[in-house]
C-alpha cells in the first residue's frame, strides 16, 4: 500500500508539472503549425501521428533507449490527451529510474504531434558505508542486497535492503535491530550519492523459559527435545544447542512437536494456543498449550489400483499391519520417504506417473481403516538428456557416467546415481548439483536435464622448508582434465598450454634441496581407457636419490635415540654406528654414501558388475630397483635390491560427495605379493647372520614378501540439512608376511604416528597416521612394523561448502598401534588420542588441515606420555 501511495502522489506531481509549464509559454500558431499548444486534459482527445520524439535530462542513456521505455514510437497514432501518454509516463515510473517524469507537445503540425520528453535520473551510488556489523556479516549482507557502487538507487532499493536487513539479522537472533539507511549528495561527484547502512543489532534475544501445558503422554522433557531451534537459555541439557529465538524455527519446532505426536499415533494432535511474550529486552518467555487426542491403531490396510504387484507383497514393504500404532510419519517414509519405499519401487521401474494416496476411510473408536489408492500409470521412457553448464569436458566424457539414456525407461535410482558419478568426476560443483526433471504424461515420455557449475580441478603444489640440510623445496602438478589423444593436435583442443577435455590426469611432481636429496615423479591415469567402458589405465615412473643425510635422523630427536636402540640392539653396535662420535657433520658431504631408488608400475582396472557395480578390482605390476652405497641407516647397506610386486585390489566406494561425503562408505582390500624366490633358489637363508652385513647385502637382492591391507570408512548424517554433522568411522590394519622365516623383508614395513607425512620418501616404508604422537614414533619394541591397525571416530561439521572453498571443522578420538611381529598383532593394545582439527579444501591446492591432538599413551618405554601435538595436513588420506 505504501508504494501504491507514492507512486500515485509522484505520478500526481508529474501531471501538475506539465500543466503549468504549458500555460508558461503562450501558444503561436504559424499557419498550419500550432507552437506550444494549450492541452485541455477535461476535453475529448483528438487523434494525432506522432512525427517525431525528443528525449532530454539523461546524457548517458541512448535516445532510442529511452524512447523504448516509454512504448512510444514515431508513426503511431496517439489520442492527446489520451490513456496513451499517461501509459507513457506510467512505464517510466515503474522502472524506477528517474526522479522526475514530464512529457510535453513541443508543436502541432495539422494532425501530426511533435512530442518531448524530460526525465531527471535518480542518483548513482558512489560509495556505500556499513557501521554496526563485522566484516563476515557485511560481506554476507553485500551479496544478499545487491547494491553496486555505479548503479542507481530507488526507494524500493532501500525499503528492499531493509527488510533483507532485518530477516538476516532476526535469522541471527538479533530480533531487535534497528536499520537504517541515509543518503548524502557526493560533493565531489554529480548526480551520484553517498550510502550509509547503519546497523544497531541491539543484543540478542533468547529464550528465558517454555512453558506447555495440555502434554500427558509426553513429559515436558520431551517435548522440549522435539524443539531442535528453541531452547532455553541457562540449562546444561541446552549447553550444544542454540538458545537464540529466530520465529521461522519456532514455527518449524511447533511442527516437529505435531510430527512426534502422530509417529505415537496422535493423528488428532494440536497446538490449541501458544504465545511469544518480551520477558526483559534480551529474553522471551513461550507458552504452548496442547491437545493431545486420542491414540490410534492401525485396524485394516486394503488396497486399490494395483496391477504390477501384489498386496501381500505391498504390506511387506508397507512394514505396517493390524494392531499397529497409526504412526504417519513411518507411512510417509514407506509410501515414499525411504529408498525401498514403495514409490521408488515404481520409479525405479519407469511408472514416473505413479502417486499413492493412503486415505482414511473409517474410524471406529481408536482404530482406523486405510485405504491404500495408487494410481500407477504408464511407464515413462526417456526422450531427452540435457547437459548444461559444462565448459571443462567433451560432452561424451560426461555422458559416459550417466545412467540415464535417450530411450530406456525411466529410473529414480539411475537418475541419483547418475549424479554421485558427475560428483566423483570432481570437475564440478556437487553443493549446486540438481536434475531438471520434466515429465510429459501426454506422450509418456520425460526430458532429464543436467545443469552443471564448473569448478576448478587442476592443482598445483609449491612448497619450501628449511632444515638441516637447507632449503627443501617441493613443485607438483596435477592436471585433472588432461587429453593424451590432442597431445600432438594442437589448436582448439588445447585450453592453455596442455591439451585438455578427456578428463585423463597427468602428474608431475620434484623434490629437492640440491645435492642431498632429489626425488622426481610422472604419472598418468585414464579412467575410461579405449573410451567405451569404465576400465581405468595408468602408468607411472619415479626416481629419488638420497645421500648421507636422513631426514627421520637428522629431523627428528626422536630418531637419534630410536636407531641407536633398535640397529645396536639387533644387529650390533659394530654393524650400525649411530653415535654423535661417528657421525658427525663431517658426513654431511660424503657423496659416496647414497641411496638411490628406481621404480616403475602399470596399472589396469575395471569396474565390476557383482555384487553390485560400486566395486572395482585393480591389478598393477611394479618394478623398484634400490642402489645403496655405504647406506648405513638400513639393514641393507650396499648392492642392489630389487622389488617386483603384484598389487591386487578389491574396492568399493558409494560416498555421495568427494570433498564432504554425508552419506556412503568406502572400503579397500589389497594384497601385494612378490615371487618366492626362497621356494626355488636353493639357498639356505638359515645360515645367514642378520648381524653379518654381507649376507644382509646378499639375502635381500631380490626382495620377496607378502603384504595385507583392509581400509574402511563409512559416512552417516546426523540430520537432513545441507550442512549437517557427519560421523565417519574407520577400520584399518596391515600385516606383511614371509615366504621364509629367515627372510624377512625389511622393504615395505609400516611405520605409525603424527600425521602420516615424511619430509623425503623414505627406503620403502608405508607410514600409517596416528594423530597425536610424534611422526614414526609408535614401533613395537623400538622394531619395524610388520603388523599394524588403527581405529577412528571422526565427527565432522561444515564451515563452508563453495565451488572455490570447502571447509569444515572436526573432532576426533582414535586408537594404534604397530607391531614387529604379526604374531604380536593385538587390536586391543592400542594407543590412544583426541583432538579437533579444520579441512580447507581448494580446488589450486587440494586438501589442507591442521589438527590439535593429545597422545594419552606411552611410547617404547618412555616414562612421559606423549601429550599434546600439533600436525599439519597435505592431501587426502583414504
Amino acid at each position: 500500500m505504501h508504494y501504491r501511495i507514492t507512486f500515485i502522489a509522484v505520478l500526481i506531481i508529474s501531471f501538475l508539472g506539465i500543466m503549468p509549464t504549458q500555460a508558461q509559454q503562450a501558444e503561436r500558431v504559424v499557419g498550419d503549425t500550432i507552437y506550444n499548444p494549450n492541452i485541455t486534459y477535461s476535453g475529448k482527445g483528438k487523434k494525432y501521428e506522432i512525427a517525431d520524439i525528443q528525449v532530454e535530462g539523461v546524457p548517458n542513456y541512448e535516445d532510442y533507449v529511452l524512447i523504448g521505455l516509454s512504448g512510444l514510437s514515431v508513426g503511431q497514432t496517439i489520442e492527446i490527451p489520451g490513456d496513451e501518454i499517461t501509459g507513457a509516463l506510467k512505464r517510466y515510473w515503474r522502472h524506477g529510474l528517474f526522479s522526475n517524469v514530464s512529457i510535453t507537445i513541443d508543436k502541432f503540425v495539422l494532425n501530426k504531434a511533435y512530442l518531448r520528453i524530460t526525465l531527471a535520473q535518480r542518483p548513482r551510488i558512489s560509495k556505500i558505508t556499513y557501521s554496526g556489523v563485522k566484516k563476515s556479516e557485511r560481506e554476507d549482507l553485500e551479496s544478499r542486497l545487491g547494491l553496486v557502487v555505479g548503479s542507481q538507487i530507488t526507494p524500493n532499493h532501500v525499503d528492499r535492503s531493509k527488510l533483507l536487513i532485518k530477516r538476516y539479522f532476526d535469522d541471527k537472533g538479533f530480533k531487535n535491530a534497528v536499520i537504517t539507511i541515509v543518503q548524502r549528495d557526493d560533493v565531489s561527484n554529480e548526480n551520484q550519492v553517498l550510502v550509509d547502512i547503519n546497523i544497531d543489532k541491539k543484543d540478542k534475544v533468547k529464550v528465558h523459559k517454555i512453558t506447555i501445558e495440555g502434554n500427558e503422554a509426553l513429559s515436558d522433557n520431551k517435548v522440549n527435545k522435539m524443539m531442535k531451534k528453541t531452547n532455553e537459555k541457562g540449562k546444561l541439557k541446552n549447553f550444544f544447542r542454540t538458545k537464540k529465538f529466530v520465529p521461522e524455527n519456532y514455527e518449524a519446532d511447533k511442527e516437529r512437536i505435531i510430527e512426534k505426536y502422530n509417529e505415537l499415533g496422535y493423528r488428532d494432535a494440536r497446538i490449541v494456543a501458544d504465545s511469544v511474550t518480551a520477558y526483559d529486552e534480551r529474553t522471551v518467555d513461550v507458552y504452548l498449550h496442547l491437545e493431545e487426542g486420542e491414540k490410534y491403531y492401525v485396524r485394516n490396510i486394503s488396497w486399490v489400483g494395483n496391477t504390477l504387484y501384489p498386496s501381500e507383497y505391498l504390506d511387506q514393504i508397507l512394514r505396517m499391519k493390524k494392531g499397529d500404532v497409526y504412526n504417519q510419519t513411518l507411512l510417509g517414509e514407506r509410501t515414499v520417504g525411504d529408498d525401498d519405499a514403495i514409490g521408488n519401487l515404481y520409479y525405479n521401474n519407469g511408472y514416473l506417473f505413479f502417486s499413492i494416496d493412503p486415505v482414511e476411510v473409517n474410524i471406529v473408536g481408536d482404530s482406523i481403516d486405510l485405504e491404500m489408492r495408487i494410481f500407477e500409470g504408464q511407464q515413462a521412457t526417456i526422450n531427452k538428456v540435457t547437459i548444461s553448464g559444462n565448459d571443462r569436458l567433451y560432452e561424451n566424457v560426461v555422458r559416459r557416467e550417466l545412467r540415464t539414456r535417450p530411450g530406456e525407461l525411466f529410473s529414480k535410482e539411475n537418475l541419483m546415481r547418475s549424479l554421485r558419478e558427475i560428483q566423483q568426476m570432481g570437475h564440478f560443483d556437487p553443493e549446486n548439483l540438481a536434475p531438471d526433471v520434466q515429465p510429459d504424461p501426454a506422450n509418456g515420455t520425460v526430458d532429464i536435464g543436467f545443469p552443471l557449475v564448473s569448478k576448478a580441478n587442476d592443482q598445483i603444489e609449491f612448497s619450501a622448508g628449511w632444515g638441516q640440510t637447507g632449503v627443501i623445496g617441493k613443485l607438483s602438478l596435477k592436471f585433472t582434465n588432461f587429453s593424451i589423444a590432442n597431445l600432438l593436435h594442437p589448436g582448439e583442443n588445447y585450453r592453455g598450454f596442455l591439451p585438455q577435455g578427456d578428463g585423463e590426469t597427468l602428474t608431475l611432481s620434484g623434490q629437492t634441496n640440491g645435492d642431498y636429496y632429489q626425488s622426481y615423479s610422472i604419472s598418468f591415469f585414464n579412467p575410461w581407457f579405449g573410451g567405451k567402458r569404465p576400465t581405468s589405465f595408468s602408468v607411472s615412473a619415479y626416481y629419488s636419490l638420497q645421500t648421507d643425510i636422513s631426514d627421520r635422523y637428522y629431523n627428528s630427536s626422536y630418531y637419534n635415540n630410536m636407531y641407536n636402540s633398535y640397529y645396536s640392539g639387533m644387529y650390533g653396535m659394530g654393524s650400525y654406528n649411530y653415535g654423535s662420535g661417528s657421525y658427525g657433520y663431517e658426513n654431511y658431504y660424503d657423496t659416496d654414501k647414497y641411496m638411490k631408488v628406481f621404480g616403475v608400475s602399470v596399472m589396469w582396472g575395471k569396474r565390476l558388475r557383482w555384487p553390485d557395480d560400486y566395486f572395482q578390482f585393480s591389478a598393477e605390476v611394479s618394478y623398484q630397483k634400490y642402489l645403496l652405497s655405504d647406506w648405513v641407516y638400513f639393514p641393507v647397506t650396499d648392492g642392489n635390491c630389487n622389488n617386483i610386486s603384484l598389487n591386487l585390489s578389491l574396492s568399493r566406494s558409494s560416498i555421495d560427495n568427494p570433498i564432504f561425503p554425508r552419506q556412503g562408505s568406502e572400503f579397500s582390500l589389497t594384497a601385494q605379493l612378490t615371487p618366492p624366490y626362497s621356494l626355488w633358489d636353493g639357498v639356505n637363508y638359515g645360515s645367514y647372520s642378520q648381524s653379518n652385513q654381507d649376507d644382509m647385502n646378499k639375502m635381500h637382492k631380490w626382495v620377496e614378501y607378502h603384504k595385507w591391507k583392509f581400509r574402511s570408512k563409512t559416512y552417516t548424517a546426523l540430520s537432513e540439512a545441507v550442512k549437517c554433522p557427519v560421523l565417519m568411522t574407520r577400520v584399518e590394519f596391515g600385516l606383511l608376511g614371509h615366504y621364509n622365516k629367515h627372510k624377512k623383508s625389511p622393504f615395505e614395513t609400516f611405520e605409525m604416528g603424527g600425521d602420516g607425512m615424511t619430509g623425503y620418501s623414505s627406503y620403502a616404508i608405508e607410514t600409517i597416521a596416528l594423530r597425536g604422537y610424534e611422526n614414526s614414533s609408535i614401533n613395537y619394541e623400538e622394531g619395524r612394523g610388520y603388523a599394524y591397525t588403527r581405529l577412528g571416530l571422526e565427527l565432522r561439521y561444515p564451515l563452508m561448502l563453495e565451488p572455490s572453498t570447502s571447509i569444515y571443522a572436526l573432532g576426533f578420538v582414535e586408537a594404534g598401534n604397530s607391531w614387529n611381529d604379526v604374531k604380536r598383532f593385538n587390536p586391543f593394545q592400542l594407543k590412544r588420542s583426541a583432538g579437533l582439527g579444520v579441512r580447507i579444501f581448494l580446488p589450486m591446492i587440494g586438501m589442507m588441515g591442521i589438527d590439535w591432538a593429545y597422545g594419552f599413551d606411552k611410547i617404547n618405554g618412555s616414562m612421559q606420555y606423549s601429550g599434546s601435538q600439533l600436525h599439519f595436513i597435505l592431501g587426502q588420506e583414504f
